[in-house]
């Protein structure tokens, strides 16, 4: 196989342009392909997949990618995941947007071009459809998704610090006991 493309293609890819913070905290047993971008202390936990085959993936400071999350782009579209957002097991997120301050619930799915507002909450299960924008602070629901209700100040202050803070937390610990390992200042991730 030459080098820089993928198996069978002849499409030039460069699969080494993955880009993490030093404090990101990253399991051995994720994978992260492409053009991927890891913030501060943004944690990717085992079994998921970041694939930036085509466009970027943006992943902002304290992020939580929790165990077997899918995140690719869409053919030319960036999927870009605000600050201090909770992606949960299992969600599957395809060529979207995701606003900063947001709980991604487990098992849910956000298709392409589909733009998620910031303070949201999307609940587990939920199919939010291609191209579908919601405004910031509510909370979207059901199949396929729809905003059920606005979040109430309170929640979205709850939000500011659950469950993202203690998730952070965990991952200090999942460090220290060699779970996670923080990419060195000059890491160049070759899958």
């Amino acid at each position: 196989m030459a080098e820089g493309r993928a198996h069978g293609s002849s499409t030039e890819i460069d699969y080494h342009r993955v880009k993490a913070d030093p404090t990101a905290r990253i399991s051995p047993s994720c994978s992260l392909v492409g053009d991927v971008t890891l913030g501060k202390k943004v944690a990717v936990m085992a079994g998921s997949c970041l694939r930036g085959d085509d466009a970027p993936i943006v992943v902002e400071d304290e992020c939580n990618i929790q165990e077997g999350v899918v995140i690719q782009e869409d053919y030319g579209k960036l999927a870009a995941i605000g600050r201090h957002t909770t992606v949960g097991h299992r969600a599957m997120l395809h060529g979207c947007v995701i606003g900063e301050n947001c709980l991604i619930g487990m098992s849910c799915t956000i298709m392409n071009g589909a733009k998620i507002g910031k303070n949201s909450v999307v609940a587990a299960g939920a199919l939010v459809t291609e191209g579908k924008e919601s405004p910031d602070g509510v909370l979207i629901v059901g199949v396929p998704a729809k905003v059920r209700r606005e979040l109430t100040e309170e929640e979205i202050a709850d939000m500011c610090t659950f469950p993202g803070d203690d998730y952070l937390k965990q991952t200090e610990a999942m460090l220290k006991d060699g779970v996670l390992f923080n990419p060195a200042p000059d890491f160049d991730f070759q899958a």
